[in-house]
């Protein structure tokens, strides 16, 4: 698969030791040391989806790379608490409420019900709390009103404005100048704007919209006060990572930060992240280009460790390229690790007497590459190094059964980092019912029974489980799309 190159460093002390996590923090442009506000807890916040439509394959870039995050998090011993949110009232649900006639709560529900669908396929791990925002108006209200009685935001013919000019950092984040941003073109001109970098907090009802009773009349919350108010309402007022994509700089991220602080006084992100984009044959997605992928559709044609590798082969920050050669190629290097797996647990149910072997130094150089700003294409290398060593000493059966059984455990343990493998471990009496199988299939080829041992070959197969017969015995292995 083409993938940019990424080779970053280890950070390392005066003395030469190692560095602990390192995060590359957009607030900043730079890696840290990461540091929580609490030591060994983590309040992580993720911006959730508008759920108007089905999931497309930029969406599942984001969720798999904060997943992936947070598994590395609690596999050096993190607690993480993990909030993201549904923006279930918005702009775009209202308008696929006029397109469709169905009401906007109940298009909210379904494509919150397919998130969970694709996302599960995925290997996505359920976040601790998803808050959504119609369940948090009296929330948001009270935030508007704390803004309004502070002197940063202001009533304007029913709608509530945050005034960008007592937000004397503004920008600070995604780099823009203020002046600047007030002669471009991309700020449209609104009469009931102070300024004209001013954004919504609160907006007055229009006809046939979902609206609340506020002290400002009936209306709906703004975008980004929704994500503001959830967040602290689940994860405090200083959150340690707040991650999405990097279309969400500005102006979702920035104008977050401008009235979390404007009405707490506190800074409201230690460390921003923020993934990069997915582009189909190099092309930015767009439904005017028609060429936004879906999840759903892509797990038709490809199992969900395909896509999932295929998402965590390129470093989280860089750009990933979605075509059809990337995907094949993705397969052949996600189906080399999972038969990885099968090799081994195979070797174990046979008699290996060689040396030992510690796959610790692979472990260790997994670790140095996560702890590089989550470096996950070095991660694999040493995935793949270990995959390489394990496999030429079971050929030449030069390997304890202790130090196998010691191999798998890594295996598997690396692998759930990443979120890989999460169908390559089948529960004990599977495979015990496995193991009879293969004995009434082995009497019947010794008793020339071929109709039986070759029904039981062919059905096994049908369900993903390939027969292969050796001097040593019947081996299994488990096969994927």
């Amino acid at each position: 698969m083409h993938m940019p190159k990424i080779y970053m460093a280890p950070f390392v002390t005066n003395n030469g030791e190692l560095m602990s996590l390192q995060v590359y923090n957009t607030l900043t442009n730079k890696k840290e040391e990461f540091i929580p506000l609490e030591k060994g807890k983590v309040r992580m916040y993720v911006c959730g989806p508008t759920v108007y439509d089905k999931c497309h394959i930029g969406h599942a870039r984001c969720y798999v790379a904060f997943d992936l995050i947070r598994r590395y998090l609690e596999y050096k011993g993190y607690t993480v608490k993990y909030v993201e949110n549904f923006t279930d009232v918005d702009d775009k649900i209202i308008n696929k409420s006029r397109e469709t006639g169905k009401d906007p709560l109940d298009i909210a529900e379904r494509y919150i019900a397919e998130y969970f669908r694709d996302m599960d396929a995925l290997n996505v791990k359920r976040a601790d709390v998803y808050p959504r925002a119609t369940e948090h108006i009296t929330d948001m209200i009270s935030f508007v009103e704390a803004l309004v009685e502070k002197g940063a935001a202001y009533q304007s013919d029913g709608d509530v404005y945050f005034s960008v000019e007592k937000s004397k950092d503004y920008g600070k984040l995604s780099g823009i100048d203020k002046e600047q941003m007030k002669a471009g073109a991309r700020i449209a001109v609104d009469k009931k704007k102070r300024d004209p970098l001013d954004f919504a907090l609160w907006k007055k009802a229009k006809e046939g919209e979902p609206k609340w009773e506020s002290p400002w009349g009936e209306g709906r919350p703004g975008w980004h006060i929704e994500c503001s108010t959830m967040s602290q309402k689940h994860l405090g007022e200083t959150l340690d990572i707040h991650g999405g994509g990097q279309d969400l700089i500005f102006p979702h991220h920035e104008n977050e930060i401008a009235q979390s602080e404007a009405y707490t006084g506190k800074q409201f992100v230690r460390y921003w992240l923020h993934n990069g984009f997915v582009t189909i044959k190099e092309e930015k997605m767009s439904k005017s280009l028609g060429n936004i992928v879906p999840v759903e559709e892509l797990l038709q044609t490809y199992s969900p460790e395909t896509l999932r590798y295929f998402l965590v082969a390129s470093h989280y920050r860089k750009p990933i390229d979605f075509t059809e050669g990337n995907i094949k190629e993705a397969y052949k290097a996600s189906q080399r690790l999972l038969n990885t797996v099968d090799t081994i647990k195979a070797a174990l149910r046979e008699d290996m007497t060689g040396e030992d072997f510690s796959p610790q130094p692979y472990r260790e150089k997994l670790e140095e590459a996560m702890d590089d700003d989550f470096n996950t294409p070095l991660a694999l290398s040493a995935l793949f190094e270990l995959a390489r060593e394990t496999n030429r000493r079971i050929e030449e059966r030069a390997i304890s059964k202790e130090s196998l059984k010691e191999v798998l455990k890594t295996f598997l343990d690396l692998g759930n980092v990443l979120g890989l493998f999460f169908h390559a471990e089948i529960e004990e009496v599977s495979e015990e019912l496995l193991a009879i199988l293969v004995d009434i299939r082995e009497n019947a080829r010794a008793q020339k029974l071929w109709d039986i041992s070759d029904s039981i070959r062919d059905r096994l197969k049908e369900i993903g489980i390939v027969l292969e017969d050796s001097p040593q015995g019947t081996r299994w292995k488990f096969t994927k799309k």
